[in-house]
C-alpha cells in the first residue's frame, strides 16, 4: 500500500519539530503550511507560535492567553489557529506537500482545524507532519489510517530520518515500511 502522509511521533523535545523544518529546507518542490518554534522570555518557555511557510505568525498559545482551552499553563489561541494555520494547509495545486507541525491537542481544539486536517490527509497532496505521541480517539484515529505513515523520532535517529525523508519526498515515492 502506498502511503502518501507521513507522520513523525515521539516524545516532547525529541527533535520533531527541527526534523520537519530540516526536511522542508532540503525539498524542491512547493510546499504549503506550517511550523510551530517556542517562544522564550528571559530563557524560559512561555508560549509557542505559528509560523506558516510563507511566513505569517500567529501565537498557538501563551501563559499570558486567557482561553477556555488550555493545556497545562498555556492558554490557547484558537482565533490564530483558524486565520493563520488552517489556510496554510489548504493546498493551491495538487504538487503542493502540505506541512503540518503539529498535530496535537492544542491545534485540535478547533474543529475547524480538524475538518481541515481530515480533507488535507484525504488530499491527492502529500503530506509531512507531527502528531503527538499519545492523544485523544481523534489524534489516534489519524495514526491508524491506511494513508498514514507513522515514524517513530527519537535524538538518535532524527538526522538519519531526515535524510531519508527528505529524499523520499523529492521522489514523491512513499511506500510502507
Amino acid at each position: 500500500m502506498i502511503r502518501k502522509n507521513i507522520l513523525f511521533t515521539g516524545r516532547p523535545g525529541c527533535g520533531k519539530s527541527t526534523l520537519i523544518e530540516r526536511i522542508v529546507g532540503k525539498m524542491n518542490r512547493p510546499a504549503t503550511g506550517f511550523v510551530t518554534r517556542e517562544i522564550r522570555e528571559a530563557g524560559i518557555r512561555c508560549g509557542f507560535e505559528i509560523v506558516t511557510l510563507d511566513g505569517k505568525k500567529g501565537v498557538l498559545a501563551h501563559r499570558k492567553i486567557r482561553s477556555p482551552f488550555r493545556v497545562g499553563s498555556y492558554g490557547v489561541n484558537i482565533r490564530d489557529i483558524e486565520d493563520i494555520a488552517v489556510p496554510s494547509i489548504i493546498p493551491s495545486t495538487i504538487d503542493e506537500i502540505i506541512v503540518i507541525d503539529e498535530i496535537g491537542k492544542m491545534e485540535c481544539f478547533s474543529p475547524l482545524f480538524r475538518e481541515t486536517l481530515i480533507k488535507a490527509l484525504g488530499s491527492k497532496n502529500l503530506l509531512i507532519g507531527s502528531i503527538a505521541l499519545r492523544g485523544d480517539a481523534f489524534i489516534e484515529g489519524i495514526k491508524c489510517r491506511s494513508d498514514v505513515l507513522v515514524v517513530p523520532v527519537t535524538e538518535k535517529n532524527r538526522d538519519e530520518i531526515a535524510q531519508k525523508y527528505a529524499s523520499i519526498l523529492l521522489t514523491g515515492e512513499i511506500a510502507s515500511p
